[in-house]
This record gives structure tokens, sequence and C-alpha cells, in this order.
């Protein structure tokens, strides 16, 4: 504030000294000009000169201040925007998880990003520009009255016309600017729900209308920002033509004046340049005002998005709390009910007491509420009613962190955060950061400007590149103590064999793990005499410098090396000196020959378009650039390899370095391979130069970098086909557990990449992952959602008996649609359609409405008929909403034959009714008797028109009566109860055919007995 208000005397000289170089210098009579306050006498030139040096100092003084203004602005809007992003994202994380379920992703992303970004610049200019603009605008005026009092009222005349009609168009704008704001919101849900779901729209052809969806939102926004131009440009030119009427008076009145002789020239030239100062101030307050507006309007759009109800508070989220203490003692349920978005109960009023460490099977065929269980547990989600209790601790009122280390929930399907393995593994142990990295001084000072840069916007100080990982969470003493205590867990789970065999496959660096590297190399000669032993000696390619193999490449081959770095790292220039290396070897036209072949069989084999075939994918090839390599085989064949162009050959070059001899098949003849081998000997002072630069030669007591774990241990390729491969894995698997190296082989699963949202990890890494991440803290309680649902009863008791005895003390809770193993557990319970099945609790009285009381008794009605009871929970409240109970006194009809079927179907709870069939002649035929239970009239509201039966009830007579539109909606969106209906059905067609079978055997049989009688006669 102080420097702003340091720029306006700066201001006021920039437009002073001006006019007095015109009047005073310029202008001047005399020769000499007096200066009474410095008391001296200077010529008119040096005088000139003199306030021309001070125009230019006072200039250059007015930007560099305005300058540092400017950036110190600049600063505080990036420290605002940055602490404002932060504060969203924080409270993305305290967001319930139904809320963020039915909220677009790309929607939160669209404001945290594109449209919070306006607003940083605002929240710098928020003091600092009105006091800036309207400073300078003061002093302006100040001067032009002090010219001359036509000149500033001429300058204000027409200030609060602009004041007055200005903000009324921007208001305007400003609506139409929150619908473009809305409708890009929903383009950007649209655009993550295409991106997300493309393969769906392929599959069932909905791309077309898809997009046409998408070009009607399109076009909506066209039409809102077509509108928003229009007034805009209007706006501005209705300004800009109010601002140049101004200049209009000053030429006119200010003219007259300079004629008359009221107001020097000096002064008139100055007033315009002040005027044209004057214009910019207030075109930024005006401006100001419109920002101010439309800020506005963003801050209640995002706010209202981001303050969502069932929030965790604030407090018990921010922080550590100094005592993570233990949630010992029973998980209490009381009356607890869980609602959705619409208000719908998902889990009503539940009592449940889960006494401390327990074995808890629940059970539930709805998955929502086998997840509002887990999420109510874990406090994912509030009740909307009730409480819960865990070791008399209410969970509402405990720190998340609490509930983070003393609470452990593995789903199927969790969510797997880009990066590592292990970094999602470890999440739950890094609290907070241990041991700081020491940085060189080059990078601590950069650090530590981002540290303070950091506290400054508000964000998080913690550091980032600081030790997270605290073992001690686990139980366990250091790092490798940690390791083989997932070990220990995946193999209770029964995954070990299948994660241990997928380290197998892991690819390492010998300088990161060294020791791994050093007892690989001992191991050779033990894990060759165990495969001797096994028989399996010529099951793998084993590595023979006499010996050309299949497996490898044809360069690693040619050099007997394996490749420093992937093939996909290879450059442009690494294939270009291989050419060089070839023709000096006089091997590039057969080279090349080979990869032309190659290219060609490759190409009849898949095409260009089936490059996505999964056997093409295997080959390591780029998609991309094949069509190229085809375009230039064509060429070859079309021509010669003299019409090749260096950079095409080297294109073709990549081949050796991609493909192996076992993947070429046979293009890739024996004398090939045995020239290889007689250039590898004959050559090797000249491949050698060329191996130190790529590749790393093969040698039984080194480690080959590029290669396997497995390939290391058994110096060797195993075949692309072939049945074997399994007991090498084996004899492997074997020999490193006995030599305690699981730890290791866990070190690189730990470094596995997991891509985006867990997109480059195997699929049978996902489960073990959420168990393994939930367990590996040894929570107080485990909560397994749907994570030992395997058809093996066996294997399934195997887990349960194992996470027992891995977890003794803990309370262990197994969600499932049902569980194989109930002897296994201490506890289980049911639940069906949100309450628990069987319990005491469902005959007590429910204190509420009579509105929803009378609902339930309803819904409980519905259940327990065979009909509806495997109803979801929302179409089940939907009947009963419809549904009216009907009471009818004995020997009575509810409805008669060709009566209109709209008043419903009939669901029998008390009594009996007989149906029957009245012939033309008014006789009645009884079709059958429907007891408790069963449903009526409902054919006749299926196919619409009249009743097709009488029904009579003889004893008194109590039904729920479900509505026509309810009943029929039902019907269409619940395939199992249709299929019902549909052997209902069946059961009333068969019965019918019955019938008149046996009434068409009563009439043949009594007309043979009449035909007996008429020959007895």
């Amino acid at each position: 504030m102080a420097l702003t208000t340091c720029l306006f005397p700066l201001l006021f000289l920039t437009l002073e000294l001006p006019k007095r170089i015109i009047n005073d210098a310029i202008s001047a009579d005399q020769p000499y000009v007096y200066i009474d306050w410095l008391d001296i006498e200077l010529d008119q030139v040096t005088f000139l000169m003199v306030l021309c040096g001070a125009f230019l100092l006072s200039v250059l003084v007015h930007g560099l201040t305005k300058m540092r203004i400017n950036t110190m602005k600049g600063i505080l809007s990036e420290r605002m925007l940055r602490r404002f992003r932060y504060q969203l994202i924080s409270r993305i994380m305290r967001f319930p998880q139904p809320y963020l379920r039915r909220t677009s992703q790309g929607e939160m992303v669209s404001m945290i990003t594109s449209e919070a970004e306006p607003m940083g610049g605002m929240m710098g200019d928020a003091i600092s520009l009105p006091v800036l603009q309207a400073g300078q605008m003061a002093t302006i005026l100040v001067f032009l009255f002090a010219q001359s009092v036509w000149f500033g009222l001429a300058a204000v005349a027409l200030i609060p016309l602009q004041a007055w009609v200005i903000p009324k168009l921007q208001r305007q704008i400003n609506l139409h600017n929150k619908d473009r704001i809305q409708e890009v919101r929903k383009l950007s849900a649209e655009i993550g729900e295409t991106a997300t779901g493309a393969a769906t729209l392929r599959v069932n052809a909905g791309w077309r209308f898809r997009l046409a969806e998408i070009t009607r939102r399109l076009g909506t926004l066209f039409d809102i920002r077509l509108t928003i131009y229009k007034k805009k440009f209007f706006m501005k030119f209705l300004n800009n033509f109010i601002t140049q009427l101004t200049p209009f008076f000053f030429y006119m009145i200010g003219g007259l004046l300079v004629i008359r002789g009221q107001v020097s020239l000096g002064a008139l030239v100055a007033a315009l340049a002040a005027y044209k100062d004057l214009s910019s101030p207030w075109k930024e307050l005006l401006n100001y005002y419109n920002r101010v507006q439309d800020m506005g309007l963003r801050w209640h759009l995002i706010s209202e998005r981001f303050d969502p109800i069932g929030m965790v508070d604030e407090e018990l989220f921010d922080g550590t709390p100094e005592e993570i203490g233990h949630l010992d003692g029973d998980i209490e349920l009381k009356r607890v009910t869980v609602t959705d978005h619409s208000g719908d109960a998902i889990l009503e009023d539940i009592s449940l007491t889960i006494p401390n460490n327990a074995l808890v099977a629940i059970s539930a065929t709805d998955q929502e509420e086998r997840h509002a269980i887990a999420e109510l547990l874990t406090r994912e989600v509030l009740p909307a009613a009730g409480k819960v209790l865990m070791g008399g601790r209410d969970l509402n009122e405990l720190h998340q962190m609490v509930i983070a280390a003393r609470i452990g929930y593995a789903e199927v399907s969790p969510y797997v955060f880009q990066g590592t393995f292990g970094g999602n593994l470890m999440m739950p142990l890094r609290h907070q950061p241990l041991d700081a990295v020491i940085l060189p001084d080059d990078l601590r000072v950069g650090e530590e400007a981002r540290d303070s840069e950091s506290m400054r916007s508000g964000n998080s100080t913690d550091n980032f590149n600081a030790n997270w990982v605290d073992p001690t969470i686990a139980g366990v003493g250091d790092v490798d103590g940690l390791r083989d205590w997932w070990v220990h867990l995946v193999e209770a789970m029964g995954t070990g064999s299948a994660m241990f065999r997928r380290g197998l496959e892991q690819t390492f660096d010998a300088a990161s793990h060294p020791e791994l590297a050093r007892r690989i190399i001992e191991l050779r000669p033990r894990i060759r005499a165990e495969l001797e032993r096994e028989g399996l000696d010529q099951a793998y390619y084993r590595f023979d410098p006499e010996a050309y193999n299949p497996a490898l490449p044809l360069s690693a081959n040619l050099f007997f090396a394996t490749a420093r770095q992937s093939v996909g790292n290879y450059t442009h220039s690494t294939a270009n000196d291989f050419l060089e290396l070839l023709n000096e070897l006089e091997l590039s036209d057969g080279m090349l020959r080979l990869s032309v072949e190659v290219i060609e069989m490759l190409h009849q084999t898949f095409g260009v378009d089936g490059t996505e075939h999964p056997l093409f994918r295997r080959l390591g090839l780029n998609p991309d650039l094949f069509e190229d390599k085809v375009a230039l085989a064509r060429k070859v064949r079309e021509h010669s390899l003299e019409v090749l162009e260096r950079d095409e050959k080297v294109q073709l070059l990549h081949l050796p370095f991609e493909v192996s001899a076992e993947q070429i098949g046979p293009a890739f003849t024996d004398e090939l391979k045995q020239l290889i081998l007689d250039l590898r000997h004959k050559q090797r002072a000249k491949i050698e130069n060329w191996v130190a630069d790529y590749f790393v030669p093969l040698s039984e007591d080194s480690f080959a970098p590029g290669l396997s774990l497995l390939e290391n241990s058994i110096y060797g390729t195993l075949p692309s086909s072939g049945g074997r491969g399994e007991a090498i894995h084996e004899v492997v698997e074997r020999v490193l557990s006995e030599e305690h190296l699981k730890h290791h082989v866990a070190e690189l699963l730990f470094e596995m990449p997991t891509g985006l949202a867990g997109a480059g990890m195997p699929s049978a890494f996902v489960e073990p992952l959420s168990i393994s991440r939930a367990a590996l803290k040894r929570p107080d309680v485990l909560i397994l959602d749907g994570c030992i649902a395997t058809d093996d009863p066996e294997e399934c008791r195997r887990a349960i008996r194992s996470l027992r005895k891995l977890f003794p003390e803990a309370v262990l809770i197994f969600l499932e649609d049902t569980h194989k193993n109930p002897e296994e557990f201490d506890m289980l319970i049911e639940i069906e359609h949100g309450r628990i099945k069987d319990s005491a609790q469902q005959s007590e009285a429910i204190q509420d409405n009579a509105a929803s009381a009378d609902l339930r008794q309803k819904m409980r009605a519905l259940v327990s008929t065979d009909l509806f009871s495997g109803l979801d929970r929302k179409q089940l409240r939907v009947l009963a909403f419809g549904a009216q109970w009907f009471e009818a006194p004995a020997d009575t009809f509810v409805f008669r034959q060709g009566d209109d079927a709209s008043d419903g179907a009939y669901l029998i709870l008390e009594g009996e009714a007989e149906m029957y069939l009245v012939d033309p002649d008014g006789t009645r035929n009884l079709v059958t008797v429907a007891g408790p239970g069963t449903l009526v009239g409902e054919l006749a509201l299926i196919k619409g028109g009249q009743r097709a039966l009488d029904m009579y009830v003889p004893t008194e007579f109590k039904a729920l009566r479900l509505g026509e539109e309810e009943f029929l909606a039902v019907v269409g969106n619940d395939g199992g109860t249709a299929f019902k209906i549909m052997q209902v059905l069946a059961t009333y067609v068969g019965a019918s055919s019955s019938q008149i079978e046996s009434e068409a055997v009563e009439d043949v049989a009594q007309a043979d007995l009449l035909d007996s009688d008429d020959s007895g006669v």
C-alpha cells in the first residue's frame, strides 16, 4: 500500500513537467529563466535539458515503481491461487464417498484448474488495483482542475453515465456466464464418460448418438457464447463511444479558451495528455467491477459444489492427534440408518453389537448394502440416524488418523494410484515425514525456497523428499522386517506363490540391488544342478558362446551380450552406428533383406490393422512405426535396396534389436544362424569396440542387465512355447526361498510400475494389494468386502484361518453375498432389504410417523412373498408406495369376469380366493384356489383389458392391492420378477390344459358308454 501511494506524486510529475517544458522552456519570452526555489538562473536550452532530464527520471522511477507493484501483485495472485486450489483439493479428501461417486471427476478438475485460474488474478488485484487506479484517477483529476475548472468538469461529465450503464450490461453478461460455466462442466463430464466408455460405445454402436449428444451440448455452448459476445462487444462499443466524447469537448471548449487567451496552449496539450491517461484507470476500474461480479459468481458456483453435506469436520482431519489410541472393545451399532442421496434407506434401524476380537461374517445379497456397512464402519458415510461406537468411542468424533491407523478396509476393486506397487502398498505407513534427506547445497537452497513459498501460500509444509515410511506402525523395526511381514501376509492369503512368480519376471539394475545380483550369480551352479536333477536341462536355452539362442534378438546373438537398456530406449543414432558396423562387416545387405522378409511376413499375418492383436503386441513392435516399415519393404520389393536412403535403412535395422529368431520363425534360416556365430568369433575385435557402448557381454560370472531375475538365475531364456516353463519356475522359486531371498524378490515387486489407475499392473495383483494394504498396518478392525469370494470352500477356510492366526486380537469382518464356511465364524449376520434378517428388532414398533411405519409394513408384506423377495430396495419401495390395504368380508366377490383391470393386482395376506371361469350359459367352473402369498389379477394388468375370471372369497379376506402403474414399472425393470410371473403364467396354462384334457377324456368315456348301451339294445 505504501509503495502504491508513492506512485501518485511521480504520476503528477509526469503530467506537470510536459506542461512546464512547453510553457516555461520552449515558449519562454526571455533567454534566461530564474528558478525561485533553487535561487539560480539558467539559459533557455539548459533549462529545457534540466526539465527533460527531470521528466525522463520521473518516467523511469514511475515505471520501475509500477513494475515492482505489478510483480508483487503477480506473486500475491499466484500465492492466493495456489492456496485456493490447495484448499479445494483438501476438501475433496473430506468429501463423503457417496458424493464422490455421483460427482464427475472431469467437473471437479475443470473447477480446480480452468475455473479457478481467473480467480487468482482477482485475488491479487482485490485491494491494490482499486487503490492504484482510483489514486491515479484522482491525481489526474486534481491536475485537470488545476489547469481549468472547465477541463475538470469536462473530464468527469460522462463518468456517472458510464458508472450506471456499464454495470447493468455486465450483470446481464454475468448471468450468461453462469450458464456457460454450468454447460462447460456438463461437457467436461461427458468428455470424461466418453473417454472411459469408448469401448462400450464402439461395441454397442453408440458413437453416433453420443456424438449427436455432444454436438447438442456444443451447440448450446455456442449459442450462449454468441449471446455473450454480442452483449460484451456492444458494451465495449458504448463504453468507447462515451469515452471518446470527452476529447470532443476538450477540443471544442479547450480550443475556444485558448483562442480567447483564458488557457495556455501548453495547458491544453497537458490536459489532453492527462485525460488520455485518465481513461486508462477509469477503464481499469470498470473492468475491475466487472471482474468482481464475475468472480463472485464463480466463487458461488465453486463453493456450493465443494461444500456437500456429510463432509468430515476439518478439525478431525487436519494435523496429527497427540496419541493414536487402539480401538479395543466391542463395536456397537445403535439403531443406525444409512440413506442414499435421494433419501432412500440403504440400512434401516440396525442395532448390533460385535464383541471384541470376534470373527464376523456379514452376508448381504445387495452389493449396495455391503458397501454401506463397510463405509459406515470406516466413516466414509455418516448415518442419517443412530450412532456407531468402537470401544465406547463415537466413530463420528474420532480423528481421521485414528480411523486410518486402526481400521483396515479392503475391497475387490480398490483404486490404485499411479506410481509403483510398493508406493501403493506403503500408503498406510506414511503418516508423517520422518528422516529428512540430506541434499547438496545447490539443491538445498532451492528446496528451502520452495518450503518457504509453500508456507506463505498456506500449503502443506511437510517435506516431500523425506522418508515417510514408518515400519513401527506395522509392528516391525525396519524395512527388511516390513518386507518379511508383507510376505507372510500374501502367503496367508494364498497369493504368495503367484506374486513371487511375477517377481521372477522382473528386470532390475544390479547397482540398485547389488546383494540380490551377487547372490543370484553364486546360486547359478546350484540352480543348474537342480534343473538337471529334475530333467529340465533341455527345457530352456542356456547361454553358450558356441550356440545360437533363438529367444534372444539377433543383435544380442551377434554380440553374445545383453542390452544395457530396454529396446524401446534405443535411439536413431544406435541403429545408425549398427549400420556402420554391418557395413564394416559386409553384412548390411543381408541384414536389410532379412528385415524386409520379416516385415512382409508380419504384414501378411497381421496386416496394418491387426497391430492390436495380442500376438502382435507380444513382439514388442511399435504399431505406429510398423506401417512405415511396411511401406519401406514394399519399396524394396518394387525396386531394390539401392533406392533406400540412409535414414530408411536405419529404420529397417531397428528390427534386429526388437525380434528374435523364435518370433521370426522359418524366415530365420539355420545358415543365417551359423553365419552370425562365425562372425561372433571371427570379428570379435571389431564387435567388442561397438558392444562396449550399448551392450554388456554375457558371462556366467557376471550379472546380465536387461534380463529378468529368472533368466539371470538359470543363465538362459525360456522358449516361447513348451510346457516345462512352469516346472523351471518352481525349481528357481524353491531355491530362492531356501536361500531366504524372498524379501529381495518382494523389493523388486515394490518397484513394479502400476500405471494410471493400476492399468499397468496385472489384474491378479489388484486384490492382494487391497488386502495387504489394509492389513499391513496391523489394524484393530479389519474389514474385507468380497475379498474371499472363491469357489473352493477349502481355500476359503484356509484363508480365514490364516488371517485369524495373523490377527488374533483384531475384529475381522468378512462381507460377502453368501458365506460357504459359516462354521468358521464366531458371529453370522444376514442383511436383507436393509435390515438384519430374523432379528427381534423387526418386530419392534418403529417410532416414526404413521406414513413411514405404514410403508415399512407394506414392504415387509411384499418381501415375505416368494414373488417379490428378490426385488431390490428401491423398486420394493416404489411398489409399496403405490399399494393399498384391502379387506373383504366372507362370501363376496372382489371382482367379476369382464370387469376393468385397472384397479390393480391383489397380493393375498390372509384368507383364500376362489377363481371361477364363467361359461356363456352362466355356469361357474372353478379354476384354482389361491392362498396367502399368492398374487391374483396380475395377468390382466400385463395384457391390459378386462378380467378373465371371477374372484370369490368364501372367508374373511385381507390383501395388499398393487397399483397398476407401479406394478408394470417393476415388471418392466426387474427381470427376476418378470421371470417368476412367466412361471406362474405357465402354471395357469398347464392347469387349464390339464382341465381341458380331463374334460375331453370324460366326454369320450361317456360317448363310449352310450355307444355300448346302444349296441346292447
